[in-house]
């Protein structure tokens, strides 16, 4: 790797990150002066802008023909939000699960994967495509802004703390809006350094352009996913930090995808090994987030391990399959045909025993 390659991935990352928090900071706070309420601020603006990452870079390879980067951003990160991320979140605490999380936002998740697997299965994202997935992030959106105004839960409490009025009215409206362009900068020219250095890293050590998306990008366009998550196991704020994963992971699917494929001169192709193992995987881990939220509406520590180490497993298939290593099929045929299934099976056992369990103390 040149150190151009180096300087460009590094910059990249950087700017995405900061690009990031100085968008939603400046869009919550601004939001706040029209009056609308912290917590869909907090399900909107802020839930959507730590995806802002994935959205600059996919949108910028679709424009650059770099298709491969583009859905490997997208899925890679998917799966490295809940694998990576949210085991690590688990590890530093266990973590509790909503119930509304449960009932809605996951299932959603769910749909939302099988929806675009379904619509890339012919091997490539239309702009028809990517029109439907964008109609399912607006009514996603406005379906979350409806429902909080009914809902007058306390659960906007942590985001008024950030984003109030008070926080708000402390400065100027105009830095808000400098915060908020100078954001967007960031994040065109981080996201435009970040795939150049990734095609170029792709290009020296002989990986396809698929693999770094799943791998150097994505964990690179989710950092902003893993600071909210991990700062908020930290301070206690363990909901919010499964609430964070699995709307990013809504966004991700619906807007990012749809947004790249509606701007792409052509439709995106998908690669057959993305539709073959990749989308499977992704779906397969969203698949067990059910089960494991079942088990006591949390995520408990050996879970979180589980998850680390299903992402570990994930990652080395990625390398042994790019380099071309015999051991990748056997490995892949192990996490597909074994690993997972099993896991899925051992899960469902135990929130089946959980439920039964919670219904007799429940009537007793």
């Amino acid at each position: 790797m040149t150190l151009m390659t180096f300087v460009y991935l590094v910059a990249g990352l950087v700017l995405l990150v900061l690009g990031a928090e100085w968008l939603v900071r400046g869009a919550a706070r601004l939001a706040t002066r029209f009056g609308i309420s912290p917590l869909i601020i907090g399900l909107t603006v802020v839930a959507f802008g730590t995806s802002a990452p994935e959205t600059a870079v996919s949108v910028g390879a679709a424009l650059d023909g770099s298709g491969d980067i583009a859905i490997g951003n997208v899925v890679g990160s998917n799966i490295a939000n809940v694998l990576l991320i949210l085991g690590a979140s688990a590890l530093i605490a266990p973590l509790l699960v909503s119930r509304q999380l449960i009932r809605l936002d996951v299932p959603i998740m769910i749909v939302a994967g099988a929806a675009t697997y379904a619509l890339a299965f012919d091997g490539s994202l239309s702009r028809l495509d990517g029109a439907l997935l964008f109609a399912g992030i607006v009514v996603y959106t406005l379906f979350l802004i409806y429902k909080s105004r009914q809902d007058k839960s306390t659960s906007g409490d942590e985001f008024s703390d950030e984003y109030g009025a008070d926080q708000a009215g402390q400065r100027p409206a105009w830095r808000d809006l400098v915060l908020i362009v100078a954001g967007l900068a960031l994040l065109i020219q981080g996201s435009d350094f970040l795939v150049t250095g990734a095609v170029a890293l792709a290009r020296t050590l002989g990986l396809s352009e698929l693999v770094i998306g799943l791998t150097v990008v994505a964990v690179g366009t989710s950092l902003p996913e893993l600071a909210t998550s991990v700062m908020a196991a930290l301070r206690g704020e363990r909901d919010i930090a499964v609430g964070n994963i699995v709307g990013s992971n809504i966004f991700n699917l619906l807007c990012v995808l749809g947004l790249a494929s509606l701007v792409s001169p052509n439709p995106i192709p998908v690669a057959a090994n993305a539709l073959a193992f990749d989308f499977p995987v992704m779906l397969a881990v969203s698949l067990a987030c059910l089960p494991i939220f079942f088990t006591g509406f949390s995520i408990a520590r050996w879970e979180g391990l589980l998850f680390v180490l299903y992402y570990a497993a994930y990652t080395l298939y990625l390398v042994l399959v790019s380099t071309g290593r015999p051991f990748a099929e056997t490995l892949g045929h192990a996490l597909l045909g074994y690993a997972l299934p099993l896991t899925a099976v051992t899960l469902a056992v135990l929130a089946l025993r959980y439920w039964r369990l919670h219904r007799r103390v429940g009537a007793g």
